[in-house]
């Protein structure tokens, strides 16, 4: 038998991955909590994670990670 996560499962495994997410970008990026947080949901990366079809929510943090670094990257060269 599958169980399937409630809908408040999926949204704190979300919460989670973006404090992880949030403190990387201070960390690697030395944003200040509050200019990471912006970074974070200003993200299409924040977009895709919240749409329970991609699946990132249940993914590793560093995997996550990599698409938003790749994505940062990108608007620094464009």
């Amino acid at each position: 038998m599958t169980k399937r996560l409630t809908e408040e499962q999926i949204q704190l495994m979300k919460d989670d991955l973006c404090v992880e997410l949030a403190g990387f970008l201070v960390d690697d990026y030395h944003y200040s909590p509050e200019e990471a947080i912006e970074v974070l949901y200003t993200s299409e990366t924040f977009e895709r994670l919240q749409e329970d079809e991609t699946g990132l929510y249940y993914q590793s943090a560093g995997y996550v990670y990599s698409f938003l670094q790749n994505e940062l990257k990108k608007a620094k060269v464009a």
